[in-house]
């Protein structure tokens, strides 16, 4: 029996209606604007205090914030507080301002804030300086945080505000209890974006969404101060170890940023500007170095030290690692070239542009090396410090040292780096690494220079005389005597081989033409970038 004229059109009034949902539904999602983009690294390591990989730094500033940031003039700006410094120096006021929420619904407040930043002191090479200093560390109200000093310490601003890591990011009080040797649990910040957890697969694809909730600052967005204005509703992190293909990827538009293609690779990207920007954002750049094992022979020993020193060189490792010498420049400063205190001085700074190999020999044969292999770990999948340990090996060898070079994925590398176990146990003897420079640009923020033993960075370096010198630079009066410090911090750290500065290079990265508004920063961020159809 047929429907009647009345029941048909309720049929089809009810019909239209679910279609409009639908429709509009598809629509939502459509609507979503998606940016995708393939980074130097997967992450495997999702912490930001427990490791200074850069990798998870930059999922850091996607996630977490920070009291103050840095403009490109090094001044620590304000970001989620205010701050007043007591007319002695000895007591620094941090007001939280308004509208800040942590992304599973509770406000922000100064207690939370106090057991961030005494997690990250315990953690950081800067951050133990300052807490050497510090008398008191309160949360005085909800919104206020106190820190008071027992004698002065002029880098309090400075340390709290830098990009370097460890950068002091932002935790819930729960999350920063756990002890700071410990990865947190949970990825729960307040920043401009939120971690989507359900999908996230490990060294593969980690995936930010707006958080609806974060109010920017309303200053303009320069460097990393200012306002975090999120103009796209997702980002997503996707690793591609063949540079070959992220670059195939680029130029179809299956992704739309890449942070460091290799540079052989530009002009394939640099063909079809119509379509593709290739631009430097790190002016300053980076600097490559490589890192020895102080724990255990035959690095132990300064001689065998200043051996690898004097065999390696800056020339061979930035023309494997860059090859165009418009992207890098020979540099023996340890704090970078183009920065305040970038100085020539120190035992094999004058060779180690281009090495001393005979000088190499020798140390080698003085100190009675025993010809045991050392461990280099030899990450091959990421374009930034493939290349570094291969030069090395060759390099070493032909001075007379056996070499071991034990390939891996940059994560794993991160994480065994951590092991103070011998090399014959899952450690390690030497291993590269890149900071960018306003990372290193003086002896407190540089993470490398750092005498403190195994409470110090990877390798552990156990100095006093460094860390009294250190200590000197903090408390010199003017600019001038706290250069002539830093030049003294060089020299040490030089002499001892605290570590070898391999160079500085800068590293393009390439996105889209469809992407606009990128905000050039010493470190790749998502705010302030606008995705057009």
């Amino acid at each position: 029996m047929g429907m009647s004229r009345r029941r048909l059109g309720q049929v089809a009034t009810r019909a239209l209606a679910a279609a409009a949902l639908v429709f509009a539904a598809t629509a939502g999602v459509q609507a979503k604007t998606t940016v995708k983009a393939v980074m130097h690294s997967g992450i495997n390591i999702l912490d930001p205090i427990v490791t200074t990989a850069h990798i998870t730094r930059n999922h850091g500033y996607m996630i977490f914030d920070t009291l103050l940031s840095m403009n490109s003039k090094y001044e620590p700006k304000p970001q989620m507080a205010d701050f007043k410094v007591s007319d002695d120096k000895l007591t620094y006021t941090f007001t939280l301002r308004d509208g800040l929420f942590w992304h599973d619904g509770p406000p922000v407040t100064a207690e939370d804030c106090v057991a961030s930043l005494k997690r990250w002191a315990a953690r950081d090479a800067g951050g133990q300086m300052l807490m050497d200093s510090v008398e008191s560390l309160t949360a005085t109200d909800p919104k206020t945080i106190t820190l008071k000093l027992s004698k002065p310490f002029p880098f309090v601003l400075d340390l709290i505000a830098k990009p370097a890591s460890v950068v002091p990011f932002m935790m819930p009080k729960r999350l920063a209890e756990t002890p700071p040797t410990e990865a947190i649990k949970e990825m729960i910040g307040s920043g401009p974006f939120r971690f989507v957890a359900a999908e996230y697969r490990p060294g593969d694809r980690t995936v930010y969404e707006r958080f609806e909730k974060y109010q920017p600052r309303p200053e303009p967005a320069e460097w990393l101060s200012g306002g975090k204005t999120v103009k796209v509703d997702r980002v997503e992190w996707i690793n591609m170890p063949d540079a070959q293909t992220a670059v195939n990827a680029l130029s179809t538009g299956e992704i739309d940023y890449m942070e460091q293609p290799s540079v052989d690779l530009l002009p394939l990207l640099q063909a079809a500007p119509e379509d593709v920007t290739v631009e430097i954002y790190n002016e300053l750049g980076s600097q490559t170095m490589g890192r020895m094992n102080f724990l255990y022979p035959p690095f132990d020993d300064v001689r065998i030290r200043k051996a690898a020193l004097y065999a390696l060189n800056q020339e061979s490792v930035l023309q494997a690692l860059i090859g165009n010498p418009e992207y890098f420049q020979l540099c023996p400063s340890m704090y970078g070239c183009g920065t305040p205190l970038s100085t020539d001085a120190g035992e094999g700074a004058a060779t180690i542009g281009k090495g001393d190999m005979e000088k190499a020999k020798a140390l080698l044969k003085e100190a009675g090396y025993d010809g045991k292999p050392i461990v280099i770990m030899h990450p091959t999948d990421t374009i930034s410090t493939a290349s570094q340990p291969v030069v090395a090996t060759e390099l070493l060898q032909a001075a007379g040292f056996k070499v071991d070079l034990q390939p891996m994925d940059w994560q794993t590398l991160v994480a065994r780096r951590a092991s103070q176990k011998p090399p014959a146990e899952g450690g390690w003897n030497m291993f590269f690494t890149n900071w960018v420079i306003p990372e290193i640009w003086n002896p407190v923020v540089n993470p490398m220079i750092n005498g403190r033993g195994k409470k110090g960075f990877f390798g552990w370096p156990d100095d006093p005389e460094l860390e009294k010198l250190r200590a000197d630079f903090v408390t010199a009066e003017g600019d001038d005597q706290r250069k002539a410090i830093a030049k003294a911090i060089q020299e040490r750290a030089y002499d001892q081989v605290i570590y070898v500065p391999l160079g500085q290079y800068r590293m393009p990265a390439a996105w889209r033409t469809t992407l606009t508004g990128i905000v050039k920063s010493p470190i790749p961020v998502f705010w302030g970038l606008e995705k057009k159809s």
